[in-house]
């Protein structure tokens, strides 16, 4: 009966739908990133936006999700006032078995984040429950449902504050970018809310970023009023920084920008920011009574003709062979092809080898960090013939605050994503070793480098347990090289001013 929502209608729907954004960019994301490759002058962001799209492809392929954190499940219900409800289980309840049936589908596992105690122990739930929910009561007879599965190094990055009337917003959301760092996973979209309360900006942003990318569209049309006016002025000073993909210096840093606003006190100007990454993952649908919703799959011909491949100059590292003399040879920027042995270990891991060092206690057993590279991954379970599931790298900047007891320990480099902290940077050349970056975005791709994986440390944290990763041609590019030089400084720095010269004439 139409109006007449069913419990396993409503749980279904959701269900089916976050299974599909894991492995489905949205189509206008795909479009606007194709055009970010197409103008691309930089070589290493144009090689990052190569890996992304061909990452996205092969993901919509193979079914397999695009990014390695699959994200906190967020859902924006509009539920008309006169829907009736067939169901013995709350709203939010439904949304969480939704979430629960999702992330534990067995033909594509996904990975579950959420931790339960935030401030003590950080028990993972298991399910990636519980779902953030967002209800509002409309006239009607259906329900609308906007759902988003947000990245955790994308929700990081999210900024408020609260401006003085006349400030100039464009500033400041200019200077916001830049201390963002790379963390989110350049190219991808800012989510701005402007007015209300605290909370209520903050929700704006998060909205915003469930919109369509169409800047391209705004653009050649012209802007409508002082909000796209604010959109096109903003999406032009933030490019205009240089950070591009993946903060390795380039055109695009941002595909769009999104701005909703609300009435705010007469003596405040609230604001929020909060950037979506490259793994954009966010649909809607609408339920009126008669069915499960559906998604319509899309068109394989929607992606580029783009199959991203190693630059020929391309060095190949033997994991197990190298010696600190041969990293003092690589510069920053290198592209890296690496094969042999490579351990992992993100936070969890990191604070166990501490507490064990502070208490003068030896590693477990068969764990050696003397000349090892560590990659910065939680990946996800494996499915079918895989060893193990999407890998790609988690925020570096996490930790930085380990880095000088990891390469006392014999550690000779890190991969992760992202820029890298002074304190970090210090040792790292201090020991005269090196950081690498992996893609952000680019887990399925870069999990195909990965022929073997074993839980050699710390089995008890699940996802962030250290593993043994056995990889063959490993594609990653030198952050921070022996010396200290950073493509995160350097890279940004010659963008910025090769813009501002082009803007000049």
């Amino acid at each position: 009966m139409r109006g007449t929502i069913r419990q396993d209608d409503f749980i279904s729907s959701i269900a089916d739908a976050l299974q599909h954004i894991s492995y489905f960019h949205p189509p206008d994301y795909i479009r606007a990133l194709a055009e970010a490759y197409r103008r691309e002058q930089s070589p290493a962001a144009r090689d990052a936006i190569a890996q992304l799209l061909t990452n996205s492809r092969l993901c919509a392929e193979g079914h397999r999700p695009i990014c390695q954190d699959t994200g906190i499940v967020v859902v924006f219900l509009e539920v008309g006032m006169d829907v009736r409800w067939e169901t013995a289980l709350g709203v939010e309840e439904m949304v969480n078995e939704a979430v629960r049936r999702a992330y534990r589908h067995p033909g594509n596992v996904l990975r579950a984040s959420m931790v339960r105690d935030p401030a003590g122990a950080r028990v993972n739930t298991g399910d990636n429950t519980p779902a953030i929910v967002h209800t509002r009561l409309v006239p009607g007879d259906t329900v609308a449902v906007k759902l988003a599965a947000k990245g955790g190094g994308s929700e990081h990055k999210a900024v408020f504050a609260t401006l003085n009337p006349g400030d100039d917003l464009v500033e400041w959301v200019r200077q916001v970018v830049p201390a963002m760092g790379a963390g989110w996973c350049p190219p991808g979209m800012l989510g701005i809310g402007i007015g209300g309360t605290a909370e209520k900006a903050m929700l704006l942003a998060k909205e915003s970023l469930l919109d369509p990318i169409d800047m391209h569209e705004l653009k050649a049309r012209g802007p409508a009023g002082r909000i796209e006016e604010l959109r096109i002025a903003i999406h032009d000073a933030v490019n205009a920084l240089g950070i591009g993909a993946q903060g390795l210096g380039g055109l695009t840093t941002v595909l769009d920008v999104k701005i909703r606003d609300y009435p705010s006190h007469s003596a405040s100007l609230p604001v929020a920011v909060i950037p979506n990454c490259a793994a954009t993952r966010h649909a809607r649908f609408v339920l009126d009574g008669t069915g499960p919703a559906g998604l319509p799959v899309p068109d394989p011909a929607g992606w580029p003709d783009v199959a991203w491949t190693p630059v020929p100059t391309a060095r190949r590292v033997n994991l197990d062979t190298v010696t600190r003399a041969e990293i003092a040879a690589w510069t920053s920027g290198d592209a890296l092809l690496l094969s042999g042995r490579l351990l992992t270990g993100r936070d969890a891991a990191h604070r166990r080898i501490a507490d064990l060092t502070a208490r003068g206690e030896p590693l477990p057993p068969g764990l050696d960090l003397t000349d090892r590279f560590i990659y910065y991954v939680g990946p996800v379970d494996p499915v079918r013939d895989e060893a193990v599931g999407p890998a790609g790298p988690t925020t570096a900047t996490r930790m930085d605050g380990f880095t000088e007891l990891m390469l006392a320990r014999g550690v000779l480099g890190t991969i992760g994503k992202a820029e890298r902290g002074p304190a970090a940077i210090a040792s790292l050349a201090r020991h005269k070793a090196v950081y690498l970056i992996a893609i952000g975005g680019a887990a399925y791709l870069i999990s195909r480098a990965i022929r073997s994986a074993r839980i050699v440390a710390f089995p008890e944290l699940g996802m962030e347990a250290m593993y043994e990763f056995v990889v063959e041609h490993m594609p990653v590019t030198v952050a921070v090289d022996a010396t200290g030089r950073s493509i995160h400084q350097t890279g940004p720095d010659e963008w910025r001013r090769r813009i501002a010269l082009t803007t000049i004439r």
